[in-house]
């Protein structure tokens, strides 16, 4: 049943994707002429040309939003900060003040600025010429914003000639073709920023350049999301079996499990920004990989608890169990567990049983589970919990794999 609704999941997905191109789908092209102007944006100076290119709801993720646009001269966005979300300005063409925290410096394109959640930040265009910007954002909280503006516009303040925050240049002589994601086929790729950069699920800002006749990929995307735009060149992006053409100025995305190739068919250099998000609330996506070993056990153990004992016995468990396993070498954490009541059993159409509760619990290794029985503290805890129970059993696990999401 569950491998048919993934398969049916996937068909859905793949039969969107192979939908004539629109605005709405995968591939977005930044196209300035539909850009709508926005005056004093964050109590910024002057006026800009602005567009969303990828939304909150296009990704599982938690990928909040690439917006694009074109900061006319003497122009900006103010200063302001966020509470939930972390951006990251890229100056695509031209020069700004970027600031954060309230000290500024003057960026040349193309580069990137990561804005850490609750940093304060704002962008101002000195010069005489329109700038480009890209600003992707990620949220603690999925489909969730914030801002809070200063009032100030950063117009006239002090300069430090060496920056005090992070930015990342794009340049191609830090670029590689080996011990990266991208590796295979000839493509050459820097990571400008790691996990460690930012406090949201946001895993990692890539450079990515494929030169004229090579690709990278199929590549499937295991335990996170990713956003790409393209900077320069021309190619074509196939995921699963279905190919489409991307130019530069294009925007799209890949979502998890999906298998992407990306082949340069132009005569000079396909180079993009890939921008990854892990889907789960922690940020390592190595997580989601099989395991060679355990890496934990469980004891699961069932009782048959009489009603009048079932206070008794959930009172037990919090008061007395956890507290002497706590204490033990190697203990990893464990759960109560209730059965559901009888009318949402028969609703889900559950396999019947006379087990009405279960604890399960997690030492790091079998070994340990054993001290743990052996020790004073067990003397006490089990006859407290098998004396609430009519019947119990058990039985070991080996932990392949876990998801937990605290």
């Amino acid at each position: 049943m569950k491998r048919l609704l993934f398969l049916l999941m996937a068909t859905a997905a793949m039969s969107a994707w192979a939908q004539p191109q629109s605005n709405s789908e995968r591939i977005v092209h930044n196209d300035p002429s539909k850009y709508r102007e926005l005056s004093a944006v964050h109590a910024g100076a002057g006026k800009m040309g602005f567009t969303q290119l990828i939304g909150r709801n296009d990704l599982a993720a938690n990928f909040l939003y690439l917006h694009s646009g074109v900061i006319h001269a003497k122009s900006g966005i103010g200063h302001h900060y966020h509470h939930n979300i972390e951006e990251m300005y890229v100056l695509l063409s031209g020069e700004a003040e970027f600031t954060v925290n309230g000290r500024t410096s003057r960026l040349k394109a193309p580069v990137a600025v990561p804005c850490k959640m609750g940093d304060s930040h704002a962008i101002y265009n000195p010069t005489g010429e329109p700038l480009r910007w890209l600003n992707f954002a990620v949220s603690q909280r999925k489909g969730q914003g914030d801002a809070f503006d200063l009032g100030d516009s950063r117009v006239g303040v002090a300069i430090d000639k060496i920056p005090v925050f992070v930015s990342h240049q794009f340049k191609k002589d830090g670029l590689r073709d080996v011990n990266h994601p991208y590796a295979g086929n000839g493509a050459l790729s820097r990571r400008a920023f790691g996990p460690e950069v930012f406090s949201t699920s946001w895993n990692h800002v890539d450079h990515v350049v494929i030169p004229a006749g090579k690709s990278i990929g199929p590549r499937q995307l295991e335990g996170i999301e990713e956003v790409y735009y393209v900077m320069k060149g021309s190619g074509n992006l196939t995921v699963g079996t279905v190919t489409k053409p991307i130019v530069a100025d294009d925007s799209f995305s890949g979502l998890l499990g999906e298998n992407l190739t990306l082949a340069n068919t132009g005569t000079e250099d396909l180079e993009l920004i890939v921008i990854g998000i892990s889907v789960s609330s922690g940020k390592d996506p190595n997580k989601f990989k099989a395991l060679s070993k355990p890496k934990a056990m469980v004891l699961q153990m069932d009782f048959v608890v009489p009603k009048e004992n079932a206070e008794a016995f959930e009172r037990m468990y919090h008061s007395i169990y956890v507290p002497a396993m706590t204490v033990q070498a190697g203990y990893v954490g464990s759960k109560l567990l209730r059965l559901f009541p009888e009318d949402v059993a028969k609703a889900i159409e559950a396999e019947p049983t006379t087990y009405n509760y279960s604890i399960q619990i997690s030492f790091d290794t079998e070994e340990n589970r054993r001290k743990w029985v052996a020790s004073p503290q067990h003397q006490i805890a089990w006859p407290a919990a098998s004396s609430l129970a009519k019947e119990f059993k058990w039985r070991g696990y080996d932990v392949m794999g876990d998801d937990d999401q605290r």
